[in-house]
């Protein structure tokens, strides 16, 4: 069994009311604490607030952060299919990954959302999971044309005729992440596209099913399972004692029992539960869903007093 080290990731919700500047502290914080990667949805429409400023650009602000950051992972958990043309993305994201110096990964999605594509005219088609898989062809086949030979695709929703397949990334293989909770085609393609699959938001208990069906999918296609990694993304509220935990419930709007029930949330102890709990579940990484930006003593808790007691 591949032995892939345990890594916590800072994941943040821009959409919700962040200026590139707060990306960038948010960013730092996580390079300069120690934690793996910095990853950021890609939405364009708040979600139960007014959003202001405003949304940022997902690739956008990673090609800053390919200039302002140095170590960590930069990515996106996830970009839908609908925001981008595959071939346009495939340029974006193996362009940020040579201004970061091969740091870039690539989460890409189906699209949920359907108010954010009205609020910006962007169409929303039904067929989302068949966009998702030929833009994962395309991207990946892009990527992998050896330099000098042409690429070509004819798909049913895309076609794709003598490219280039340029630029090419720094990484021989830019990371890409398949997440979801459905039964069949989400496992499907993970086995066939993709370095990780993430697990989004699940209940505790459904974590084992969801990588089981995905190492499942990897035997039936010839794969090694142990190949991928196997992520988590969960809400983080912790608090140095109960008072600071209820508090930073109250700032972003959540309830302090649902958050225990649901994310990594709680006092110290608490925490460190949960994450063994995850870890102990088959994940090698967990992205920690930061959602008040601008406490990043809130950070510095879990790097000072959580990770230290991370067996």
């Amino acid at each position: 069994m591949t032995d892939h080290p345990f890594q916590l990731r800072v994941f943040t919700e821009p959409q919700q009311g962040a200026t590139y500047d707060d990306l960038l502290a948010v960013a730092q914080a996580t390079e300069r604490l120690g934690f793996d990667a910095f990853f950021r949805s890609d939405h364009y429409l708040a979600m139960g607030t007014d959003g202001l400023p405003g949304p940022t650009d997902a690739w956008t602000t990673l090609a800053g952060l390919a200039r302002d950051t140095e170590r960590i992972r930069l990515g996106t958990l996830v970009s839908p299919v609908t925001f981008r043309y595959p071939g346009v993305l495939a340029i974006q994201v193996a362009q940020v990954d040579q201004m970061s110096g091969g740091r870039v990964e690539l989460g890409l999605g189906a699209g949920w959302f359907e108010r954010e594509h009205a609020a910006y005219g962007i169409p929303y088609p039904k067929n989302r999971m068949d966009h998702l898989t030929e833009q994962l062809e395309i991207v990946t086949g892009l990527w992998s044309t050896p330099l000098g030979d042409s690429y070509s695709f004819d798909g049913d929703l895309y076609h794709v005729v003598d490219s280039p397949a340029l630029p090419k990334p720094v990484q021989p293989r830019i990371p890409v992440i398949v997440g979801g909770s459905g039964p069949k085609r989400t496992p499907a393609l993970a086995a066939r596209f993709a370095s990780e699959y993430n697990a989004s938001f699940p209940e505790l208990d459904d974590i084992p099913t969801l990588f089981g069906r995905v190492r499942e999918a990897c035997e039936a296609v010839g794969r090694d399972a142990d190949e991928l990694r196997y992520s988590a993304a969960l809400v983080l509220c912790v608090g140095a004692d109960e008072a600071e935990f209820r508090r930073r419930a109250a700032a972003i709007g959540r309830e302090p029992d649902e958050l225990r029930e649901h994310g990594i949330a709680g006092t110290v102890d608490e925490a460190v539960e949960v994450i063994e709990r995850v870890r102990a579940a088959g994940a090698s990484r967990l992205y920690l869903q930061t959602l008040d930006l601008q406490d990043l003593d809130h950070l510095d808790l879990v790097a000072r007093e959580v990770v230290p007691r991370l067996s």
